[in-house]
């Protein structure tokens, strides 16, 4: 069996080849390596293609997001075929939108490791009951957000937050349009099965968060 960290030959000279192959192995398009790394996918193909270089913080992110040692995609060094420990951080994973700080939940605190990269002391992780968010995101899913209590809609247009309406928590994107001459919040999922929910004077609404980045799948 062929490890993973043996890299053929043919990669041994050229960055942007290794990125592809290491890439592929994982089972990644482009542009969920360039999303996930929050890169330009354009960019992505020019390294691949080798018409271009990332630095070496985007090259240590990208090294990051394909689970292996820099070295391994630069293809120098002792260590480019010894895998290496991943640096990660540890953040709170929670069942249900917290009205609060994340640490402060009444729920049992459970731990998920976060490459470093993607941790911040304002994040957690989530991990989805319900299908509101389907295709986009499914129950079961683990996904990072940022806690921006009480941020302006208008500052997170399109985006999916963690929201709290009458003190339900909910998970929906969130769009800003112009009715009547007024401002009109309105949630919506991306599952069309789900009706959205306008926001008016009779509801009490917050934005607790804003989701990051899908962080766990099971397949």
């Amino acid at each position: 069996m062929t490890d993973r960290y043996s890299v053929p030959p043919v990669f041994i000279g050229h960055l942007g080849e290794r990125i592809r192959y290491n890439r592929q192995m994982q089972e990644l398009t482009q542009s969920e390596l360039a999303r996930r790394a929050d890169m330009n996918q354009g960019f992505l193909s020019e390294i691949e293609r080798g018409k271009r270089r990332p630095s070496p913080s985007l090259l240590k992110v990208i090294a990051d997001v394909l689970d292996v040692p820099p070295a391994v995609l630069i293809g120098q060094g002792p260590d480019h075929d010894t895998p290496q420990p991943l640096d990660t951080r540890q953040v709170p994973l929670l069942g249900s939108i917290p009205a609060g700080p994340p640490t402060d939940s009444q729920e049992q605190m459970e731990m998920f490791p976060l490459l470093r990269h993607l941790w911040a002391p304002d994040r957690y992780c989530l991990r989805l009951s319900l299908d509101s968010m389907e295709p986009t995101l499914k129950p079961g899913d683990i996904i990072l957000v940022q806690y921006r209590p009480g941020v302006s809609p208008e500052l997170v247009q399109g985006r999916i937050c963690a929201c709290l309406v009458d003190g339900v928590p909910t998970l929906k994107r969130v769009s800003v349009e112009q009715k009547n001459k007024s401002l009109s919040v309105i949630l919506r999922g991306d599952n069309p099965a789900v009706a959205p929910i306008v926001i008016d004077d009779s509801h009490d609404f917050s934005i607790q968060g804003v989701v990051i980045n899908l962080v766990g799948r099971d397949l």
